[in-house]
Order: structure tokens, then C-alpha cells, then sequence
């Protein structure tokens, strides 16, 4: 497939838009990436997601796929025989990937964003301390998840992978601008060594951006989708 049939349309540094990115390396699928400016957004962007007007986008043939997680499961499906499959064969793991992936944006998000936006330091120890709860929970989602294998998905980044992996570049960068540790080696050991594989995998490591310049974005929480 030629790489005019497929584009995204994307900002680097969204932990959204790399989720598209991540799935389509997956499953070897060559795109032309479009960099949005988002004070400015394209023509393109505005007719192709009307309702939200928001990145990323997929375009496939034309026909625009929106929102980040539906973008995933669509190249997933959409390349079935391409490359290993992204969700879980079976039905209840795939419905539990889907709850942590959900989880992962409703509760995540919202807690690391919380720190950028605390106001004095016992609001942002607030912060801190709740988003390590969610943290805890996830390491007891991937050892469940994981079945002792080195992702969430298994032996290979899976959905829930891209979903929390994605956010890995803003957490570092919260890391870096609060003087704080957040993936711990005693409190979250299997996600601690999970998020080094994650960034370290041919799948990700391009598309991963770098903390220092996250950081010179001068925001502690991710961009909207």
C-alpha cells in the first residue's frame, strides 16, 4: 500500500498521536505523517474530524478514522494479516485491555495532570500521592496482564501497552520538572522495568519523544487529543 493511502494527521509530542504511530509500526504500514499546527489547524484537520476537531486522525482511502484508542483497534482490523495483532485474541483479555486502556485515560490523565495545574506544595504532594495510587494499581493490572511475559500484551506491545506507553514522554517530563519519582523500582518494580522495554522497542523508540524537549514545551501534563 502506497503511503498516499494512509496519513495521519498529528502533532509529535501527543501521547495520542503516537499511539496511531505505535500501531501502524506494528503492523508495517508505511503513512505520510502531516505535523498540525495546533494554533492554526488545517483545512484537512477541520473537515476530516468536524465534530471534536481534534488529532489524531487516520486517513485510509480517503476515509478518516478519529480518536486515538478507535484509531488503534481500526489498524488493528484493518491489517489483520499484517504484522502480530495489537488486541488480545481472547475475549474477556481483550475486554480487560479495554477497561485499563479506558482507565488509563479517565484516571491517568486526569492525575498527572493534576500536578501541573496544583496550586502550593501540599496540593501538588496531593496530586503526587494520588496519581502513584492509580500507579499502583496499574503495576497490579500488568502483573495480572503481563502473566510474567514483558507486556501488557504479552510477549509483544499489545493495546494496553500503546494506551499507558504513550504517556511515558510526559511522565518523565513531570518527573523532571517536580524533582519527583513517579515509576518506582520497590512500589511499581514490574512497571518500572515494563516502561524501559517499552521505550526501548523498534516499535517505539522513533516515535517516543525526547524528555528535554518535551520539557522545553514548558507543561507538565500532555496536550488534548
Amino acid at each position: 500500500m502506497a503511503k498516499s493511502d494512509v496519513k495521519v494527521l498529528g502533532f509529535s509530542p501527543s501521547p495520542f498521536v503516537m499511539r496511531a504511530r505505535i500501531a501502524l509500526k506494528i503492523k508495517s504500514v508505511e503513512y505520510e505523517f502531516l505535523e498540525e499546527n495546533l494554533g492554526s489547524k488545517s483545512e484537512l484537520l477541520l473537515k476530516s474530524n468536524p465534530v471534536h476537531k481534534k488529532i489524531p486522525v487516520l486517513i485510509h482511502n480517503d476515509k478518516p478514522v478519529c480518536e486515538s484508542l478507535i484509531i488503534v483497534e481500526y489498524v488493528d482490523e484493518a491489517w489483520s494479516s499484517s504484522g502480530p495483532s495489537i488486541l488480545p485474541s481472547d475475549p474477556y483479555d481483550r475486554a480487560v485491555a479495554r477497561f485499563w486502556a479506558a482507565y488509563v485515560d479517565e484516571k491517568w490523565f486526569s492525575a498527572l495532570r493534576d500536578i501541573g495545574s496544583a496550586n502550593g506544595a501540599e496540593a501538588k504532594k496531593a496530586a503526587i500521592e494520588q496519581l502513584i495510587e492509580v500507579l499502583v494499581l496499574l503495576e497490579d493490572a500488568f502483573v495480572k496482564c503481563s502473566k510474567g511475559k514483558a507486556f501488557f500484551g504479552g510477549n509483544q506491545i499489545g493495546f494496553l501497552d500503546i494506551a499507558f506507553g504513550s504517556y511515558l514522554g510526559w511522565l518523565r517530563v513531570t518527573e523532571k520538572m517536580n524533582e519527583v519519582k513517579l515509576l518506582d523500582e520497590v512500589k511499581t518494580p514490574g512497571l518500572f522495568k515494563w516502561a524501559e522495554r517499552f521505550c526501548a522497542d523498534a516499535a517505539v523508540k522513533d516515535v517516543m519523544p525526547e524528555t528535554d524537549k518535551l520539557a522545553e514545551l514548558k507543561a507538565s501534563a500532555p496536550p488534548s487529543s
